[in-house]
């Protein structure tokens, strides 16, 4: 509980410099703007591949809406990177995340002219025109905003407070997304379940507005870009398989690949294979989110005090395994008992390590850089896997089984290959080698009750704690 201590302290200490102050405030902050996102997460992200089915789309076009947006968005980064070396980081993230969420109207529109029986164009074709902006304009401010809470996050306690945020941002989340399901459910029972998908949509761009205002708010330390800073994406590539950062964008890249081949077909496989209703499909899928909330304590401190390339191999032990239960029953309660379980233990370790494992291999300057060139590999893993699914979901002709469920086969497949590759990273901090990395997560999963309190409590304080003006 030590570490959690100290982020508490440091959060919530009254006597401070005037810039630790705005640094404590700005975290704070943070998590309130997270909060407003997660909603769009939970009222809008979540659903755009069922409004996609709503509205006519086929098994390519719903790899076309996963995979365009994988590759444009990394490259969309690159912009945006560059843009800190003329522009302020407020000004960037700002301006991107207001037109991030503006496109929430034109998908509006789109529902609204299908249910008005609109075919002047392709509605499914427009929407993924329409989601691609969407991720290019989410994507532009990610550098900026990677660089800058890089600034203002101790390395000491980093792990602890990105657990915290993560776990506030996750239970917002989830009830968005609860609620989301049961508001579905009841205009679809009466006929109008595109005017659901707009109202949802409405409410997430409304909340992912407050998300761009409340950036407005943050204090942004000044950021000094020397001019060895930069070096070229194809610099990179080529360098890549050379040093120990560029061999982790392989191994995530190859392993995002490997998800995408079936990531994008698990909800069709709920909503047409298995004819679930909205708030059977909910209850699945956010069983992985709330088994991510109960981990996440156990992941910062873990991360913290034995590094995140061993957190890393723990989850990349899980995930291979996902798809290959799903092709086992098809029972919700299955479901979400066994590989949904899974999912949320896997992924949980596996992203947060990951996003940690730039802050430690990264230096302040090349931050934002290289966080952008790291998910330029990644989207193209992203964008291979997607459109290779999309394209076999589609055009797979074959009798023995399922073809969806053929996917999820050979995209277990393709994660056990990639785990092959993980030996090449190396892990970048000074840490303490576990002697039962099994037995401290068992100890620490003693404390869980605590922690999930603490989600509820920082909430709570969050929204009651009056944030004073800074010492002079």
């Amino acid at each position: 509980m030590a570490k959690e201590k100290e982020a508490s302290n440091f959060l919530w200490e009254k006597k401070v410099g005037k810039e630790t102050y705005e640094k404590k405030k700005t975290m704070k902050l943070s998590i309130k703007e997270g909060m407003a996102a997660s909603v769009t997460s939970g009222a809008g992200e979540a659903y755009i591949s069922p409004f996609a089915l709503a509205i006519g789309a086929n098994n390519a076009q719903i790899g076309l809406l996963s995979s365009i947006p994988s590759i444009l968005s990394p490259l969309s980064q690159i912009a945006g990177s560059r843009m800190m070396e003329k522009h302020s980081r407020r000004r960037i993230i700002f301006t991107s995340v207001l037109l991030h969420a503006l496109m929430w109207l034109p998908i509006i529109v789109l529902g609204l002219l299908f249910f008005g029986k609109f075919s002047l164009f392709s509605l499914p074709a427009a929407l993924v025109a329409f989601y691609s902006l969407y991720a290019i304009f989410g994507a532009i401010a990610g550098p900026a905003w990677f660089s800058l809470m890089g600034d203002l996050v101790p390395e000491k306690i980093r792990g602890v407070y990105f657990s915290r945020r993560n776990r506030i941002c996750g239970a917002v989340a989830l009830a968005a997304t609860v609620l989301s399901a049961f508001l579905l459910d009841f205009f679809k029972t009466r006929g109008y379940i595109l005017i659901g998908f707009s109202v949802l949509f409405l409410i997430a761009c409304i909340f992912r507005i407050v998300s761009a205002f409340t950036f407005r708010r943050h204090y942004y330390p000044r950021l000094e870009l020397n001019n060895g800073y930069y070096f070229s994406l194809w610099q990179f590539v080529k360098n890549a398989p050379y040093n120990n950062f560029g061999r982790f964008a392989i191994y995530v890249a190859l392993m995002n690949f490997a998800a995408a081949v079936a990531g994008p077909f698990f909800a069709v496989y709920m909503l047409k294979d298995l004819n679930f209703s909205y708030a059977t499909f909910m209850a699945v899928n956010i069983s992985t989110s709330v088994v991510t909330l109960i981990v996440l304590p156990v992941l910062g401190k873990f991360s913290d005090k034995y590094g995140n390339r061993e957190l890393l191999r723990s989850g990349s032990i899980l995930i291979p395994l996902i798809p290959l239960f799903w092709m086992i029953s098809g029972s919700p309660v299955y479901l979400i008992l066994v590989p949904q379980v899974l999912g949320g233990l896997g992924w949980a370790a596996f992203n947060f390590s990951a996003s940690n494992f730039i802050y430690d291999s990264v230096s302040a300057q090349r931050r934002g850089i290289c966080v952008a060139y790291f998910n330029v590999i990644v989207g193209a893993g992203l964008f291979l896997g997607a459109t290779l699914g999309g394209f076999l979901a589609h055009y797979l002709n074959i009798t023995f089984m399922n073809k969806l469920l053929f996917l999820f086969l050979i995209s277990g497949i393709l994660r056990f290959g990639a785990c092959l590759t993980l030996p090449m990273v190396k892990e970048v901090r000074e840490i303490k080698k576990p002697r039962s990395h099994y037995l401290l997560y068992f100890k620490e999963f003693r404390m869980v009750r605590e922690d999930l309190y603490s989600i509820f409590h920082s909430i709570f304080r969050l929204s009651r704690k009056p944030i004073k003006k800074a010492p002079e």
